[in-house]
């Protein structure tokens, strides 16, 4: 077990929720990169010098969605294994089974509770 900060990606057009993220993250000691769509998202995961432990992406966002944003993740090999998270508004049932199906690993619903968060990404995180 590694004593450095969780790294997360975390993707969302809101900019008030891409704030609440890092806030949140912030003050649970964990390195948050925030990116504004899945294009953006790509581009920044590609610019890391290492890969983040965990990933969190919104579903519905402009240029590239979420689900898009996850398949592009899986199909490379630098990041493939990384784990995702889901984090949207959306909670239809045939939409988790379509993003378990592109390769997250997890799915929280917005708003979201900062404790069961931070929960998450370290369970997924292995910390």
């Amino acid at each position: 077990m590694t004593n450095d900060p969780i790294r997360v990606l975390a993707v969302d057009d809101s900019r008030t929720v891409r704030r609440m993220i890092e806030l949140t993250l912030e003050r649970a000691g964990i390195h948050a990169t925030v990116a504004e769509d899945g294009i953006d998202g790509l581009d920044r995961l590609g610019a890391m010098d290492a890969p983040p432990d965990v990933v969190i992406t919104d579903i519905n966002m402009p240029r590239l969605d979420g689900f898009g944003f996850i398949e592009r993740v899986r199909g490379g090999d630098r990041h493939a294994d990384v784990p995702i998270l889901v984090l949207t508004t959306e909670d239809a049932p045939d939409l988790k089974r379509r993003a378990r199906a592109a390769g997250a690993k997890g799915w929280i619903v917005k708003p979201f509770d900062p404790p069961r968060l931070v929960g998450a990404l370290r369970a997924v995180a292995g910390r």
